[in-house]
């Protein structure tokens, strides 16, 4: 076993909303110069057999369906609930055009062809620019990113204990360099910044959904609603995503099959067809985020408790989301995520106007 170094650096903040709120990780250099010190265990000499194996499984999806999408048709909807957390209120009616939007998040496999095609480098695999973070000792801007670990000590745990800076951590390694994703063609693809998953809608000629178009895809139909599927608890019958089943971060019981992140398409579809909204991982959008919608719109976004730092709207929650942490398994959940932060919980899928597709399918015949 290799020992991790323990450092003391500014680069983990968290807080807590309605006492259930998701942990933020900080990316390595912003917060080193904004919050306050924390002990963060930066596994800087690499990754030993203690960090968890990723799971092999067959595709649970016809691989030829992913790569799919759906059009769905504007219309009128509840964004946001009033029952929640603070940021999803106040419920309002919102309209949201026609749209087009994936069936599934973006796997390993059309990532893979993305990056094969192009040459692109994720941030996790380039690491800190010294030009640009002149300020960050060498040893913080080393290539990695940000793994969830059960913690070891059940009785005393906090949030620096169950994420952990891992270096060589990227898409092709999420849980750190002895891990990979062999066998795992049909898994979402995680550990992408934000850059990452627009550099990818970009390449394939497509965009990141925005936080309206996210949500009222993921409602289904179902309007007002709790769930993708309707009002029935996820834990009650038939699992209905993957989510976190036991006691967190300690304890995953893997009732719904699964201890971490599931293939695509594991769970029933939503009225729209849509697989995996909601749970198995958080969804980029292209909104920045703000902590109060009625707030006005600002590029770089607005969450207090990342100051002066660049967020945008995740949505759907992930396989972390347990009864008695987060509870984000729902469509009007939203969170503010620094949009350089790469982690093991973050995915995305991607969106295209209703219109470019009809000009696509209909060209013009002017010569």
């Amino acid at each position: 076993m290799i020992r991790p170094l323990v450092v003391y650096v500014s680069i983990f903040r968290w807080f807590a909303q309605g006492g259930l709120r998701e942990l933020y990780s900080r990316h390595v250099t912003r917060l080193a110069k904004r919050i306050s010190a924390v002990v963060f265990s930066c596994l800087l000499a690499g990754c030993g057999s203690d960090l968890p194996s990723t799971q092999d499984g067959e595709a649970c999806l016809d691989p030829s369906r992913i790569g799919q999408s759906v059009v769905i048709a504007g219309a009128d909807f509840q964004l946001g609930d009033n029952r929640y957390y603070a940021d999803e209120r106040p419920a309002r009616r919102a309209t949201v055009a026609g749209f087009e939007i994936d069936l599934t998040e973006v796997t390993n496999r059309q990532f893979a062809a993305f990056v094969d095609s192009s040459g692109y480098k994720t941030d996790a695999e380039r690491g800190l620019s010294a030009d640009q973070y002149p300020d960050v000792p060498e040893e913080y801007r080393v290539p990695g990113s940000v793994v969830f670990l059960v913690p070891e000590n059940v009785t005393e745990a906090s949030p620096v204990d169950w994420w952990q800076f891992v270096k060589g951590a990227s898409w092709r390694h999420p849980l750190g360099p002895d891990s990979s994703i062999r066998g795992m063609d049909h898994y979402p693809v995680v550990q992408v910044t934000h850059a990452d998953a627009e550099a990818y809608a970009q390449w394939s000629g497509r965009r990141l959904p925005t936080e309206l178009e996210w949500e009222f895809a993921a409602r289904g139909g179902l309007d007002g609603a709790t769930y993708a599927w309707g009002n029935k608890p996820p834990h009650e019958g038939e699992p209905k995503a993957n989510t976190w089943q036991g006691h967190f971060p300690f304890k995953n019981l893997g009732d719904d099959g699964f201890s971490g992140a599931a293939p695509v398409g594991c769970f029933a579809p939503n009225g729209y067809g849509l697989l995996d909204m909601t749970g198995n991982l958080w969804e980029w959008t292209a909104t920045p985020y703000l902590v109060d919608r009625r707030m006005p719109s600002v590029e770089q976004g607005y969450d207090p408790s990342q100051p002066g730092v660049t967020v945008k709207t995740i949505k759907g929650g992930s396989f972390l989301c347990a009864d008695n942490y987060c509870q984000r398994y729902r469509p009007s959940a939203r969170q503010g995520q620094d949009v350089t932060l790469a982690s093991s919980h973050i995915g995305f899928r991607t969106a295209a106007n209703i219109e470019r597709l009809a000009l696509e399918v209909n060209p013009s015949t002017e010569q």
